[in-house]
């Protein structure tokens, strides 16, 4: 057997095997897929491969972009002010608490950076699992504000890695205001549009749709604003995200689209994307000393600057869905590596801590999935005792 075609049939077997094992583990499906790929990775059955590399960056935009499809844009600019306030407090914390502990112990600056990163792409994922509940529909709006800050940072940050603090970065700062101004434009000019022609949007996606034609645009919109950021040599997950944030905004009419989107993504792409991101991680450097310690360190850092964090909303959630809202922001996966990534080419940090942030990211996944299941399983048998009394 070829060593592609056993590349091939590998993907799949964890493809159709992650689900089940996952089951019946209790464990969520994502972890699995992971820890399979690093597994199958270092026996050697998945290896480094052009076509693999692009599925699977194509399934992080994807997952993105789901993750876009969670937010109304018009539901978030109908956030009342006060809540706004508690939501950029929130962050501001986060960003306090990250300045804090890397002065503290004496960290790089990119520490700064990368322990606040805030990713609604699992989130979205657990909204498939929970439902729309009120800590989530406040996680994803508060984690839509956030990623995109966390993704300007990103940017920014790339930016100053590859190009240094010079002419480079106030290029791509200039590129990403001006694109931020003209998707503002965009947006308006279609809200507009469509209040003055509501027609438009069912002509564009009508309600009997023999032709896919929700489908179409919908994958046309994503190319398009992947495209342009990858002209301007932004971020491209920041386009994938925005792109999935047209489709509630402007097609509200067509609610089953996000979930036909979502089934496709994490039933193909998704997975690719996850079982890839198990292969960079190599198992024989578990043996490097310190590094489970410092995985563990920047794990549950991360995770309580966001749980203390979320206590700005206990008056709007309660303390149990506040603890469960700042445990769903403590999954940053894909930025996270992304970011670590990116620092480890540019040699802002060694390899035992890119190995530890790519671990640290692993631990978040499995343990707060986990937690997060425990704490909801304990809230609903709560519920459910009162109900009956």
């Amino acid at each position: 057997m070829t060593p592609n075609i056993l590349l091939i049939v590998s993907i799949s077997l964890i493809i159709i095997a992650s689900p089940f094992i996952a089951k019946s583990l209790k464990l969520p499906v994502t972890p699995v897929e992971i820890i399979f790929g690093s597994i199958f990775g270092y026996i050697g059955f998945l290896h480094e491969e052009h076509l693999f590399d692009l599925v699977a960056e194509l399934g992080f935009l994807y997952l993105m972009f789901i993750a876009g499809t969670e937010i109304n844009l018009k539901t978030i600019l109908k956030t009342p002010p006060a809540l706004m306030k508690r939501i950029t407090f929130y962050l501001l914390l986060l960003y306090t608490f990250s300045i804090v502990l890397a002065l503290y112990l004496e960290l790089s600056n990119i520490f700064i950076v990368l322990l606040p990163l805030i990713s609604v792409g699992l989130v979205a994922s657990l909204s498939k699992e929970y439902g729309k509940t009120p800590w989530l529909t406040l996680s994803m709006t508060s984690g839509a504000l956030g990623e995109v800050v966390s993704i300007g940072i990103l940017t920014i940050t790339s930016a100053a890695l590859v190009s240094g603090i010079e002419v480079g970065l106030l290029k791509t700062l200039f590129a990403l205001l001006m694109f931020l101004l003209f998707m503002f434009v965009v947006f308006r000019s279609m809200q507009l549009l469509f209040w003055w022609f509501p027609e438009v949007s069912t002509v564009l996606m009508p309600h009997k749709d023999n032709k896919e034609q929700d489908i179409r645009l919908s994958m046309g919109i994503f190319f398009l604003l992947v495209g342009a950021m990858l002209y301007l040599e932004l971020e491209l997950a920041f386009g994938a995200f925005l792109a999935g944030i047209f489709i509630p905004s402007f097609f509200e009419h067509k609610q089953e689209l996000p979930e036909k989107l979502a089934s496709f993504g994490f039933g193909f792409l998704i997975p690719i994307f996850f079982i890839h991101i198990g292969t960079t991680f190599d198992l024989s450097a578990l043996m490097m000393d310190g590094l489970i310690q410092k995985a563990a360190i920047i794990a549950i850092a991360m995770v309580v600057m966001r749980v203390v964090a979320s206590g700005v909303f206990v008056k709007d959630l309660g303390r149990v869905d506040a603890v469960l809202m700042g445990l769903s922001h403590s999954m940053p996966l894909t930025l996270l590596i992304a970011m670590a990534t990116l620092a480890y080419q540019a040699r802002s940090i060694d390899t035992l801590h890119y190995y530890a942030f790519i671990l640290a990211a692993l631990f978040q996944v499995i343990s707060v999935m986990i937690i997060i299941k425990l704490i909801n399983n304990y809230k609903e048998k709560k519920l459910a005792i009162i109900q009956k009394s």
